[in-house]
């Protein structure tokens, strides 16, 4: 059973909207961190497999369930703590990686934000009509 929150203003979200939400962005996602837990009993793991996203563990000793029956580098990604908190770790990015990805996308909407952002100052200034 889940715990259940009062709404005590309006824009306090519930326990039943961050569940919804988390579990929006778990399945609309191709990968998920699952970074080792203070508990073996963490479902994170099975949040993320459940939600057919690939598993990202770090971890440099994690143990898995069912490990004995499923092989889990066939369908996970693994990295050491060490190297999970190299800073840089994946830098310089790859030509055409997620990163430079988004970073094309906002270039090409960057003029028009630009733009937008001028016709507002213009239109703003204080007393032009005097």
């Amino acid at each position: 059973m889940g715990v259940q929150l009062k709404v005590i203003q309006p824009n306090i979200l519930t326990y039943n909207t961050i569940r919804l939400l988390a579990q929006n962005i778990l399945t609309s996602s191709k990968f998920c961190l699952n970074p080792a837990g203070d508990t073996p009993s963490s479902c994170r793991l099975f949040d993320a497999i459940v939600s057919h996203c690939v598993p990202v563990i770090v971890s440099d000793e994690l143990e898995l369930p069912y490990e004995d029956e499923l092989d889990y580098s066939e369908f996970s990604v693994f990295f050491s703590d060490e190297e999970a908190s190299r800073p840089k770790y994946q830098y310089p990015p790859k030509k055409d990686d997620a990163v430079n990805m988004i970073w094309k996308q906002i270039s090409h909407k960057l003029p028009a934000v630009q733009l937008a952002e001028h016709r507002n100052r213009r239109l703003k200034i204080p007393g032009w009509w005097r």
